[in-house]
């Protein structure tokens, strides 16, 4: 016997060696197509002799070199049958013990359950056959078992087999767990490999052709003979050769099955070794489970024309959008509507002390009021410097009241982490949801890829300008439909188009107020523009009322490219005087009288309170000319009231952290949090402002041009003049005043810098290292003039003979150059002593 290998006793008129298949043609005649071709290896030789195939045993349960083989022996062979477990339950069916002994005891026994898969193979072998089974080794993952069996010698194998399929087709065994297949049964003419890897069973086999011995090349089945092979397993759907150029090795060829055959082909047929006629060494088939790649053509002609079906699928989702989502985004912003203001304002109680400030401040309320009463087709501005009580005064008293209100706040959407973040800012703020911020990211990394393999941008993402535009554009529609939300077909003007009807009632359009405009303007300009263009479309078209917040002076400018041919409303907001903010002051201050103290104010609206009687308000006059009219810092001061400091000391706190913050921001920091990481002036331009401001008050804006700290900086990005005023001016240490629409004067970003500025040069060490820092600046200045007068005074001397005419030249670089060196004498001279005081204080 050879180990690994089916040998056939051929019959004397075969002679002897391997027969080829040519010689099984008369045999394959008598059978039926089901089994012609499972007689196809047993008809080469003589069919009364044994069969020996196999040396293989189940991986960790039967055989001692545990490499899953079985073992068989002369008188032995083996059967498979299948459908004897549910496939895709293998796994639950590990609970039970399954041992080979174990399973041949029950297989023995009398008594077995029908669900028990051994009783039907004890119901498949029929008690006539004479056959021994000495072992049953499950396969559970392909649903069947091999069966190993002895048989009388004067028999064969193939008998055996023709006679239990003949058994099984007169009488089908169905399992219960399929009751529309029968268990079906062959003889294992190959070597069987019982490996445990997780190869779960398909219908396409991959049949490699390896050599039978290690010195013989393999010859390639032909169609035909495969064919004759596999199809008593089953109905084979097609028969896939491999290409003739390919240099794959070893040589293969694919058998589709049409149904469940596969299984029972593979156990039955891997490891056969034949000889095809005409081949000049025998074959050995490798039989493994294939996944079938199925044909996508509709698939593949997407992924081939990116550039067609890419711009059509975007094409699509914006229509399935606008379709879709715009209603459902309507909808919710409508449902807030009604429900809410949509504005951010404060709820409950506000501070009394308010009512100073807007009682101060009541022609200015009537004055947008009226103007929200009017058919203008323009904005209404509100500016003034941070902390002025601009959005109070519009939110508490303008608007209160009113319903249809929305806010922007730009400062929210400006400080967003990236555009995905800006995006959903905005969207909340207007209701516009549901909102996919993460998709322009993803849409961007689509588009990149695209554009890298096709080399054309497919144009699939949406940029953060097309978000905003179509994020306000559905917020104009459902604004239209706020306005005419009132209207009744009853009315008298009913006859009127929706625009002839809201330019004759400018009441009923909604008012939009787009806070901290122009915050951080120079970071995300584009997002101010599209706010700007949208809102002047909503004035034209008179579906609402606009209101802007800004502290910045400069708004005009943006403003003017979407209204060119408008004058704009503007309410300009200032500092609180004296009176007022100690009226301001002291209202804040009765806030946390009891409610009998209420009661009692109001019958006597003169009666003073307790704390209007603490000796220590008598200080208010002269503190609050140091702190100023700024709303904010005299809200510090009431609370600072509240928790029982005095005036003086309340006072003198502020100015100290107002000084504080000026030196951290401003002076000390290379790069300042007020400038960011590309500021646009220097530490010695803001501590000559200080300086000068602290000692004057106003500046006269064209002196600080012309000033050398100014017009001939040496700082890296401070070098344009009126930027980096410009750009303190935008940090708030500075206001610049106007005249005639020109920068006219300078004075402290608030009322409080003037003190805080005053405290700064008390400080001699502070005074000593920027006075120290600014004679430097002003000392390189100097010098700079030297080396170009120095270096125009190197050209002159060169020339061949010195012409009479350069002599004035000369003279004026010699004097200036003398000038210069004596004003770094000077500033040498002075921060020397400057060096000695940071030297001698702490």
């Amino acid at each position: 016997m050879i180990p690994g290998r089916a040998l056939f006793r051929p019959a004397a008129r075969h002679g002897s060696g391997l027969p080829s298949l040519a010689a099984t043609a008369s045999a394959l005649r008598h059978r039926s197509p089901a089994t012609a071709t499972a007689t196809a290896a047993l008809a080469l030789g003589q069919r009364r002799g044994p069969i020996r195939r196999w040396e293989s045993s189940d991986v960790g349960s039967v055989g001692s070199d545990k490499t899953g083989h079985i073992d068989a022996a002369p008188n032995e062979s083996i059967l498979f049958f299948d459908n004897l477990f549910p496939l895709k339950l293998g796994s639950v069916m590990l609970w039970q013990s399954w041992e080979t002994s174990e399973l041949l005891k029950r297989f023995n026994s009398t008594s077995l359950s029908f669900l028990d898969p051994i009783s039907l193979v004890k119901r498949a072998i029929p008690e006539s056959a004479p056959i021994k089974v000495t072992e049953i080794i499950p396969r559970l993952k392909e649903g069947g078992a091999y069966v190993k069996f002895t048989y009388p010698e004067n028999m064969s194998a193939a008998e055996i087999e023709d006679k239990l399929m003949e058994s099984l087709e007169k009488k089908p065994i169905k399992p219960w767990f399929n009751p529309f297949r029968g268990i079906r049964t062959g003889l294992v003419l190959g070597r069987p490999w019982l490996e445990d890897l997780y190869r779960l069973p398909k219908t396409r086999l991959r049949i490699e052709f390896v050599p039978a011995k290690d010195s013989e090349p393999p010859a390639e089945l032909s169609q035909e003979s495969l064919y004759s092979l596999f199809r008593r397993y089953g109905k084979i759907s097609d028969i896939i050769s491999q290409p003739p150029d390919s240099k794959t090795l070893p040589k293969f060829a694919y058998v589709d099955f049409a149904g469940s055959g596969a299984i029972m082909a593979r156990n039955c047929m891997h490891g056969f070794v034949l000889q095809e006629e005409g081949s000049k060494s025998p074959t050995r088939l490798r039989i493994s489970y294939e996944q079938r790649v199925k044909p996508h053509h509709v698939w593949n002609w997407i992924t081939s024309h990116p550039r067609i079906v890419i711009p059509i699928i975007a094409a699509f989702l914006a229509a399935f959008t606008v379709a879709v989502f715009d209603p459902i985004r309507e909808f919710f912003w409508l449902k807030r509507q009604t429900s809410d203001i949509l504005a951010f304002r404060k709820r409950g109680d506000d501070d009394a002390g308010l009512s100073a400030l807007f009682t101060h401040r009541k022609d200015l309320i009537d004055s947008i009021q009226n103007n929200l009463l009017e058919t203008v087709d323009t904005f209404i501005v509100v500016q003034g410097p941070r902390g002025s009580g601009g959005r109070e005064l519009v939110m508490d008293q303008v608007l209160q009241g009113r319903r249809d209100v929305l806010v922007v706040d730009c400062r929210q959407i400006v400080e967003a982490r990236g555009e995905a973040g800006a995006i959903r800012k905005l969207a909340n703020q207007v209701g516009y949801r549901p909102i996919f911020s993460w998709a322009n990211n993803m849409s961007s990394m689509v588009d990149l890829a695209i554009q890298s393999t096709t080399g054309v941008k497919a144009g699939f993402s949406e940029n953060l300008e097309s978000q905003i535009v179509k994020i306000l554009q559905t917020t104009a529609a459902a604004l239209k439909d706020v306005s005419l939300a009132n209207r009744k077909k009853h009315d008298k003007d009913a006859n009127l188009t929706d625009d002839a009807y809201l330019e004759g009632h400018p009441e009923r359009r909604p008012v939009v107020v787009i806070d901290n405009f122009l915050h951080k303007s120079e970071e995300k300009g584009v997002i101010y523009d599209k706010l700007s263009d949208w809102a002047a479309a909503l004035v034209q078209s008179n579906i609402a009322h606009v209101i802007f917040l800004t502290t910045d002076t400069s708004f005009s400018k943006p403003l003017s490219k979407s209204l060119p041919d408008r004058v704009f409303h503007q309410v300009t907001l200032g500092d609180l005087s004296p009176d007022v903010a100690k009226h301001f002051v002291v209202s804040q201050l009765e806030t946390d009288e009891e409610d009998s103290d209420d009661e009692k104010e109001k019958e006597n609206p003169l009666r003073i309170t307790e704390k209007q009687r603490r000796k220590d308000l008598r200080e208010l006059d002269e503190c609050i000319d140091a702190l100023g009219g700024r709303l904010t810092d005299l809200q510090v001061l009431a609370r600072r009231l509240k928790v029982g400091q005095s005036p003086k000391k309340a006072v003198s706190d502020i100015i100290e952290q107002s000084a504080s913050e000026i030196l951290r921001m401003f002076l000390l920091a290379n790069k300042g949090a007020a400038g960011g990481g590309d500021k646009k002036w220097s530490t010695e331009q803001a501590w000559y402002l200080i300086k000068e401001i602290a000692s004057k008050e106003n500046l006269r804006y064209n002196e600080v041009l012309l000033s050398n700290t100014f017009s001939s900086s040496t700082t890296a990005g401070a070098g344009n003049a009126e930027t980096a005023i410009e750009s303190l001016a935008n940090a708030e240490l500075i206001t610049v005043k106007s005249r005639h629409g020109r920068p006219a004067t300078i004075r402290a970003g608030k009322p409080v810098y003037q003190a805080a500025f005053n405290r700064l040069l008390d400080d001699a060490v502070v005074r000593a290292r920027m006075d120290l820092a600014l004679l430097t600046e002003l000392a390189k200045v100097e010098a700079k003039n030297i080396d170009k007068a120095e270096t125009e005074l190197s050209l002159l001397g060169s020339l061949p003979s010195q012409p009479y005419q350069a002599a004035d030249r000369v003279n004026y670089l010699l004097a200036k150059l003398q000038g210069s060196q004596q004003k770094i004498m000077a500033f040498e001279k002075e921060m020397a002593g400057l060096k000695k005081v940071l030297a001698e204080k702490a």
